[in-house]
């Protein structure tokens, strides 16, 4: 029926073709596939945001009526600045967001000594859950 020839292109054809690609590489749809730079830079995102937060805290308990408040309540900021590195995300998130409140009221000349008792008692906060939970 068919020479022999016919037959030894036909089986490297076959062979080729069934070595080549894996099946299941040539099904996957391509849109589907995360990237590893969509992968890394996912990871990363909850660091940078705990970062972003408690670097906002810290930028409000470092600054001058922060440190008089808590000169005046005798409150060692090394210790408060030490308890916001252990504080959990939700707290960090909770206590960031106060305190950028607070930052923007001190930037609008809104700071007022309400504003300041917060300030801190947010101190008082860090301290107590940090204590609590060590």
């Amino acid at each position: 029926m068919c020479p022999t020839w016919c037959k030894r292109t036909l089986a490297a054809a076959l062979l080729l073709s069934s070595t080549g690609t894996p099946v299941r590489l040539l099904a996957q749809d391509p849109q589907h596939v995360v990237s590893l730079d969509e992968l890394n830079q996912a990871s990363a995102r909850p660091a940078e945001t705990r970062q972003a937060n408690e670097a906002a805290i810290r930028r409000v308990l470092s600054s001058e009526p922060a440190q008089n408040a808590l000169k005046s309540a005798e409150i060692d900021y090394a210790r408060v600045d030490k308890a916001v590195g252990q504080l959990s995300e939700e707290d960090v998130a909770k206590l960031a967001e106060r305190s950028r409140q607070v930052e923007n009221n001190f930037a609008a000349g809104r700071l007022s000594d309400r504003d300041l008792l917060v300030i801190v008692i947010i101190a008082v906060l860090l301290i107590a859950l940090v204590a609590a939970f060590h």
